[in-house]
């Protein structure tokens, strides 16, 4: 593997025309794989080199679009949710391109690779250009490539410049984001009342407390498409939280946190991030752990323990939840604050909130990328409850380590 392109444009055509312009006295055969076209393009060595084997894989969304879906029976609008996740969780020293690229990741369409197979093609690197300017994309490349940049994957901007690679390193400082105007002339859905008035309620809210607002951000789903997650499961959440941020806190190492959750039989609720983090709990980790406080807070409130959710200008005090209202301490069975767990809030209640977070979270983002800092809310607070908003709703049908922000 070399390269894969990934485009808002569609266009096997294009490729194709790309190929044989650059290559016009090879031989170039078609085959289909699963949901993949593949085209293998066949060139004759010469006295000195072997015979070349070039496969490009190609595949496309069955809808085009400028969003990807929580749902949708299409294996590329599935792989487009494990691209955001994955690039959403790379360091980087570029906030501002970082988050374009997750923008372009939503509006992608097209998907295709290039593999040398067997020898090397001729005018290669520069198919690869010409197409790269052809199709806009981000390129997902390979280490020791004729197009690297970097000695791990890494994205490559229309420009084959490095966008970003697993150490964050990045060496552009735009990144053109582009829909085409047909996607937004498809019928739209039609909103419901609660989504429209959850919309108007919260940007409210936002002007009241003198936060920017992005009014074309859409609503989020409606009542009826949203599935909340069940009291057990949220308690469940909660307790595996309370006991990792015991060990994120330094109560209890974290030989002793897995030792009490094996020993409360909540060992399979742990995540595998979690499992990581337990198993080597470094200072670092510990103080990226800490922040999961505002999740417990979060799902404390959409069990009605915690009365007011409050606003995210200040980070949350679980000393402020009463001891006995805690799934741990005191050699508490946490299995007996799951079990006494039967009511949620409404799904109104849970929407309105997930639906301002979403919002505060837009500003957040807007004022990293263009370099101001935000004093209004806490950024870290909002994310956070974001996060933990999301995975109540079942934003994605996403678990837990997998949750995306997006805004």
């Amino acid at each position: 593997m070399i390269c894969t392109f990934y485009s808002h444009q569609l266009g096997l055509e294009k490729i194709v025309e790309t190929l044989k312009s650059n290559i016009p006295k090879a031989k170039i055969s078609y085959s289909e794989i699963d949901d993949f076209k593949v085209v293998e393009i066949k060139t004759k060595g010469g006295l000195f080199s072997s015979d070349a084997f070039l496969k490009v894989s190609y595949r496309e969304r069955l809808q085009p679009d400028y969003q990807i879906h929580d749902t949708e029976d299409c294996p590329l609008n599935e792989n487009l949710k494990g691209l955001y996740g994955f690039v959403s969780s790379l360091p980087t020293n570029n906030e501002k391109v970082k988050e374009l690229l997750l923008r372009k990741v939503q509006t992608l369409n097209s998907e295709f690779s290039f593999i040398q197979e067997k020898g090397t093609t001729k005018n290669l690197k520069e198919i690869i250009k010409q197409l790269a300017k052809a199709f806009d994309p981000i390129i997902f490349a390979q280490p020791n490539t004729i197009i690297s940049k970097s000695s791990n994957q890494h994205f490559l901007d229309t420009n084959l410049n490095l966008i970003i690679d697993p150490s964050g390193n990045c060496e552009i400082d735009d990144l053109n984001v582009s829909i085409d105007s047909k996607y937004y002339d498809t019928e739209p859905t039609e909103l419901t009342e609660d989504q429209t008035t959850r919309k108007a309620n919260n940007e409210r809210i936002l002007e009241q407390q003198q936060v920017k607002i992005n009014y074309n951000l859409p609503c989020i789903e409606s009542e009826n498409e949203t599935t909340i997650r069940t009291a057990k499961e949220i308690a469940e959440r909660v307790s595996v939280l309370t006991i990792t941020n015991g060990v994120a806190f330094n109560n209890i190492t974290g030989d002793k946190a897995i030792e009490v959750l094996k020993h409360f039989n909540l060992w399979d609720k742990v995540t595998p991030k979690e499992i990581d983090f337990l198993e080597n709990p470094t200072d670092q980790k510990k103080s990226q752990e800490t922040w999961k406080c505002e999740g417990i807070w979060t799902l404390m409130w959409a069990l009605n323990i915690v009365d007011n959710l409050g606003f995210p200008n200040e980070m949350a005090d679980l000393n402020n939840i009463p001891i006995e209202n805690y799934p741990i301490g005191n050699n508490k069975d946490p299995n007996d604050f799951i079990n006494a767990q039967k009511n949620i809030r409404t799904k109104t209640e849970i929407l309105n909130a997930n639906d301002l977070y979403y919002r505060l979270d837009w500003a957040c983002v807007d004022a990293r990328i263009n370099g101001r800092q935000i004093t209004e809310v806490n950024s870290g607070v909002v994310y956070e409850r974001h996060y933990t908003l999301n995975w109540l709703i079942n934003y994605m049908n996403s678990d837990w380590d997998d949750v995306t922000c997006d805004t």
